[in-house]
């Protein structure tokens, strides 16, 4: 599941990318696909890197191989003033508590001029979420705060970063989220949940047309996150 527009980066041979708090390595996979890049990804959990490793070292179709990942706290970035042409933080901030200190960060290894994109669960959806079930923000890892539009835009402005553009990604994602609050978040054997996602993995390998267009249609209604393209300078 790819939250950022890629395209939209204008990414250029040589480029150094760095994906902060990378999981398994979603948009380090797809970095891979295009063309002499420097990719770079940090994140706090370490099977989570391991996996991400792995699966960089394994892709059949990488164009770009000069990668490196490692474990590190995005509140404390193990890299030099602006070492970086492109950042992106997806999904991250709303499990950080100290996340002015990370957008801190963020903004310091990037480049002047450079890009960036965040993103974060978007409002009405993760309302809706923390409304049903108190397990989906307290539980482990859980989303310790909600953010509004303009709240977070805001944030980022104070830190010297200027928005270019904000979409919606994932509608479809958000009322399989609602409906496992619904029956127990980690209640992943429930019949219906279990169903919802085989859909969910249907439509992002085989990408249906009909599926995508409803998707897009419904983004900018119900979209489970909201992405924030960004220049620093």
């Amino acid at each position: 599941m790819i939250t950022v527009d890629l395209h939209e980066l204008s990414l250029k041979p040589g480029y150094s990318v760095l994906d902060a708090g990378c999981g398994s390595g979603r948009h380090l996979r797809a970095l891979a696909k295009m063309p002499g890049l420097k990719i770079f990804g940090i994140d706090r959990n370490p099977s989570d890197v391991e996996s991400a490793v792995k699966a960089l070292k394994e892709m059949p179709d990488a164009i770009s191989r000069d990668f490196s990942v490692m474990c590190a706290d995005v509140t404390k970035l193990p890299f030099d003033d602006e070492f970086f042409d492109c950042v992106i933080c997806s999904e991250v901030l709303e499990h950080i508590p100290e996340h002015d200190a990370a957008l801190k960060e963020l903004v310091r290894v990037l480049k002047s001029n450079g890009t960036m994109v965040v993103s974060v669960p978007r409002y009405f959806s993760e309302r809706v979420c923390w409304m049903i079930s108190s397990a989906y923000s307290s539980d482990e890892g859980g989303h310790i705060r909600i953010y509004r539009k303009k709240e977070l835009q805001k944030m980022l402005i104070r830190h010297g970063m200027k928005c270019w553009k904000i979409n919606y990604k994932h509608a479809l994602h958000a009322p399989y989220w609602w409906l496992k609050c619904m029956v127990g978040i980690k209640n992943d054997e429930n019949g219906l949940v279990k169903l919802y996602h085989k859909f969910l993995v249907w439509d992002m390998f085989c990408k249906p047309k009909g599926v995508r267009f409803l998707e897009e249609t419904l983004n900018p209604l119900i979209g489970k996150s909201i992405v924030f393209y960004l220049k620093k300078g």
